[in-house]
Formats: structure tokens, sequence, C-alpha cells
């Protein structure tokens, strides 16, 4: 295992290739390599992830070591010279590619990781042009495709462990494993259960985190093809604020590119009727759960009902959702009942929109491009068919949507800009901020600041931007003390009177990502810790967010997100409207639809659930 590194500890020089650097005394290798430059390849290694030196593909020479050593695991805790090439190593490289080779049963050009698999990249970088220790002639597995977001083939699997690790470091699911010995050695669940009754969460980071194509999500595209291709569906399709920002780097595009408006325009051209924004539905989300919580304070702080469930979680995510159901049943009842963006706007599609177009709702076709494959589980749980039909038909990852691309000939960066579709128009700057984490938060703050206190937010945040709510530090905790209230606005007077109940507390927020980090608050909160006393908490299920989510491009790692999230705060600080409580569409919305305002029956009935002890199966 590799020594943590001591940042006060004494500096050690080392001579890499011939270049000098001096590194902290704990320094791995291959961290000292990279930091002047020098490449060294890998296969199990990952950013994310804790090195554990088991595909052999980084080992280096050491002066006076007899055997080579594996670069990532190796620390430096002395003076050495290091060789990084070398025939012997370039020779040990190319016979662990070639016996990974050798198992690796399957046709690179009909994988769905073809040109984007680092076991193909590195065959062709070492010039491996034959299989010199044979191949499989057959699969060996069955390709487990049971479950509503993943599919398993572990014939394409190279034991490298980055999606048990992935699983347990990051997401602290523990669903994969490793089984076996020897030849007989393979990655399986618990239990060699399928993936439709493992415990797991369908978060997908196993698929971001595989090198090759032993790990996809449930391909859809054909059946929105057949959708698109019938003339007598009435296709839609909302996109979710974290693909926009990734998108283009599957067009050669840097991370955090954003493409919004000529996403809209590509998604006409494959074919769909109306393209609208996620980011309108966030912001019903937004005064929904952001009334939802006025209301369990009050009860709270009035003593109406000081038994109330706080503090309350976030209901957006819905790997989380499945991971309170594994894990924290008990806690259910903590649990906003305010469904997704997605789920909220499926709703409106097959009921608001429907009757405004005059459309059968049994022949709108709704599809949802998300950055995650647990949105796919989401939008077939039964529940969710409050419009009388299944809400959501379809949810496609980012990597189908450039599928679609691809197969239309489009070239994304390339396509003019293009606007949303009415009635549901611009969204604002508070729904674009959902993709990032924290983003939830933020635009719940934005909110409720201004509905209590009846002041603009930007007279207690610049430019309106809540900076303690943002970074990617995988718990956070931030405190806003409401000193003075205004009057109750019209949207909220079918609910209260006045606010004077919520004068002089001081509102205690909590953000986690990544559900290792949701466990810790979760163990926290049952006992009795720092986060117990929160009022409002936002969790996500992946590692920096939607933006992390596990249907977004492949690689992944913290700059990527960072850039990505760059992008997403860019967007935001551009809107003219920021505010959820803003949208135009939105009031209209209630002025038209919801007339009894948020919260109310009607809209508990489209836009709520509630969230009963299960197995996880279902919700």
């Amino acid at each position: 295992m590799v020594m943590p590194v001591d940042t006060t500890a004494d500096a050690i020089t080392v001579t890499i290739d011939g270049t000098e650097v001096t590194v902290p005394s704990g320094t791995t290798i291959l961290a000292a390599a990279r930091s002047i430059g020098v490449r060294i390849p890998t296969l199990c290694d990952h950013p994310d992830l804790r090195p554990v030196g088991i595909c052999r593909i980084c080992m280096v020479e050491i002066e006076g070591v007899d055997c080579l050593q594996t670069a990532c695991t190796y620390p430096i805790t002395r003076p050495i010279r290091i060789t990084t090439t070398s025939s012997a190593i370039r020779t040990a490289r190319r016979h662990i590619l070639e016996m990974l080779l050798a198992t690796h049963y399957g046709d690179c050009n009909t994988c769905k990781r073809n040109h984007n698999c680092e076991l193909q990249s590195l065959a062709a970088e070492y010039g491996i042009d034959c299989f010199r220790f044979g191949r499989p002639e057959a699969p060996r597995y069955a390709i487990d495709g049971s479950g509503a977001s993943i599919v398993r083939d572990m014939n394409k699997c190279i034991l490298c462990r980055r999606c048990v690790r992935a699983c347990n470091e990051l997401q602290d699911v523990g669903c994969l494993t490793l089984t076996g010995r020897g030849e007989n050695a393979r990655i399986s669940t618990f239990g060699e259960n399928m993936l439709a009754t493992a415990v797991c969460i369908e978060c997908g980071q196993c698929i971001n985190h595989c090198p090759t194509g032993a790990l996809s999500e449930v391909d859809q595209t054909d059946e929105v093809w057949t959708m698109l291709d019938d003339p007598t569906k009435h296709v839609v399709i909302q996109t979710a604020p974290a693909p926009r920002a990734s998108i283009g780097e599957y067009f050669g595009l840097e991370p955090g590119t954003p493409l919004t408006f000529e996403m809209n325009t590509a998604i006409r051209r494959i074919g769909f009727d109306a393209v609208f924004d996620t980011n309108f539905s966030a912001d019903l989300t937004i005064i929904e759960e952001g009334t939802e919580l006025l209301q369990r304070l009050h009860q709270s702080l009035t003593g109406e009902s000081p038994a109330t469930q706080l503090p309350q979680l976030s209901s957006c995510c819905p790997g989380w959702i499945k991971y309170i159901e594994y894990f924290y049943p008990e806690m259910l009842p903590l649990l906003s009942t305010a469904k997704s963006p997605q789920q909220m706007f499926g709703a409106m599609i097959k009921t608001y929109y429907a009757e405004k177009r005059g459309i059968d709702p049994k022949n709108i076709v709704s599809v949802a491009l998300m950055p995650c494959t647990a949105k796919k589980f989401e939008c077939s749980r039964p529940e969710m068919t409050a419009s009388g039909f299944q809400d959501v038909d379809f949810a496609i990852t980012t990597r189908e949507l450039v599928k679609m691309m691809r197969e239309s000939g489009i070239d994304l960066p390339k396509m003019p800009k293009s606007g949303f579709d009415e009635p549901f128009g611009d969204p604002t700057g508070s729904g674009v901020i959902f993709g990032a984490t924290g983003g939830v938060m933020e635009a719940a703050l934005r909110t409720v600041l201004e509905l209590v206190t009846g002041k603009k937010v930007e007279s207690f945040f610049e430019n309106a931007d809540i900076i303690p709510v943002r970074g990617f530090e995988g718990i956070r905790l931030a405190e806003l003390p409401v000193t003075e209230v205004g009057p109750v606005p019209e949207l909220l007077s079918h609910l209260f009177t006045d606010f004077e109940w919520l004068k002089g507390v001081t509102l205690r927020v909590g953000i986690a990502h990544g559900t290792a980090n949701i466990h810790k608050v979760m163990e926290d909160i049952k006992n009795g810790g720092i986060f117990s006393t929160c009022h409002f908490i936002e969790m996500m299920a992946c590692p920096g967010g939607c933006l992390g989510g596990g249907g977004q491009p492949i690689p992944t790692s913290p700059e990527i997100r960072a850039k990505r999230a760059k992008a997403i705060y860019s967007e935001d600080a551009h809107y003219v409207v920021r505010k959820s409580h803003e949208n135009p569409q939105v009031l209209q919305i209630y002025r038209e639809f919801l007339p009894e305002g948020p919260c109310s029956h009607k809209a508990h009935a489209l836009l709520h659930t509630h969230y009963t002890p299960r197995d996880g199966s279902s919700g």
C-alpha cells in the first residue's frame, strides 16, 4: 500500500530518466514522474482511487533493485535513480498486455468502448498486432443485462478492480467483489446475484472507472429511434444541465466547453418534436422542496409538531434514494417528498403540456437526457405515473445521445445555436447549477432567503453567489442567520400568515457528494452529531454531483469534473433570471395549472411522492 505523502517531511531528490526532481518523502514514483511530464502507462491506477499495483503495467527500474517495481505504489523515501523505459520494461509491459488479451473475449469493432478503451490504446501503443498467447474462442460468462441501468460483460474484464474500488471507496456500497483464485478469479456481485437482485444503487460509477467495455449502461437508443420513426408519436426530450458541460469532450473539445444551444439544434435534427430544458423543472423542484422545508420548519419551531422530521434531505438523486432505501430505511421520513426535476417534468409534459397542445398523452413519448444511469431505474419506478401513464418513458445518458448524433452524421460543435421550446421557455441560473454538487442547496437558499426576508439575495451574497455551499470537499456545512423577515409573498400566502417564527433562527445546511461521504453524514445524524442539527442537507450519489454522473463522458477525474463545474457556474452567471421563484413560466404554471400554490393537493399529486421502507427494488 502506498505511504501517505507528508508535505512537512524532508524533501527528497530523485532522478527520473536523467532528470532530477525534488518531492516530499512518501510521494510515489508515478506521481513524481507525472510532476515533470514523464508519462508512465497504467491500467489499474485512477486519480479517484487508492493505488493498488494490480496490473503491473507501470513497472519501472530502480538502480540497485533487482526486480522491476510498480511506480504507482512505490513510495520515495530515499534518493534513487529511476528508469521508466528500457528493453526489459517494454518487454514486460508487452507480455502483460498480451496475456490480458489472451483472456479478453470480444470484437473491438463492435464494443461500446471502441476507440475509448485503455487496453486497446496500450495494445496499439506497444505495437501488439497478433495474439501471441491465443485468444478465447467463445465467451466464458453470460452477459448480465438484468438490471434497469447497467450491463456487465465479464468476458471483457481485465481484473483491474477499478469497479470494485469505485463501488467501495467512492460509493461505500460494496455491490462488487473479487471471487475465485487464479484462472477462476472474476469480478462478481456479493452473493453471486444478478444485478437486478444485487444491492446496487445503479449510480454507474463502476462504468465510469472501468478501463474496458466490461461495464456499460443499458442502451435504449434503438427504442428511442423506433419512437422517432413512428409518425403517430409526439416525441419530446428534456435535457439536464450536466450533459451540456461535458458532451463536447466526445467531439474533441476541452472539458467544460458548454454546447447548450448547439445541442438543441442537433436534437431537432435527430428528429425530436420539441426540446425542453430540465432546468425549468429544477426551478419547479426548488419551489416545491423549499416550500416543504418552510412547512417543516414552521411545524418544528412553532411547536405545532415538535417531532417534525428534520433535517430535510434532498430527493433529486435516484442513486441516493436507492442508497437510503437499502442502508437507512428507518430514516426515509427525512426525505423531501418532492420528485426529482426529471420526474416533475415528465408529469407536467403528459398533463399540462398535453392539455395545452391538445395532444393525447398516450401519444406523447417523453425522453430525458441525463448524466446519470440511475435515472433509467427512476423513470421505471411504479409510483412515477402521476400523469396516468409512465411519466418519463426513456432516460438516455450523455453517451447514448452522442451515439445518436454520430449515427445522424452530426458534428455537434459546428451546429448553429437555437433555444428551447415553449411553453416552458427559458430556464434560470438556479436550474443550471443543479448539475454541480451544492447547486441544489444554493438554488434553494436563493429562493428561500428572498421569500422569507423580502430582500434580494444579492444583499447577503455578492452576485447571488452563495460561495459557502460551493466546492468539492466531500462534506460541507454552512450556517445562514435569518436576522430579519418580510411579508409573506402571494405564492405562499395559502400556507403562512407571517414569518416571525423564523426571525433570529440560524439555518444550518449540509452538502455531501459520493455515497461514501453520505454514509458518514447519515451515521452522524443517526448518532446525534452536528448534521442532526441541520435543517436541510443536499445528498448527491456521484462525486462532484450530476456532472460526475455514471452516464457522463469517460474518462473522469477531479480535474475534469472541476472544469465541468466551472462551465456550469459560468452559464449561471450569464442568465438574466437566476432564481427559481422568478421564472415567469413557472409562475404561469402555478397561475394556470396549480392555482392552489406550491405543496397544494394537486401539486402533491403530480410533483411529490412518499417513500416508505422497501427492499430497494422499488420505492
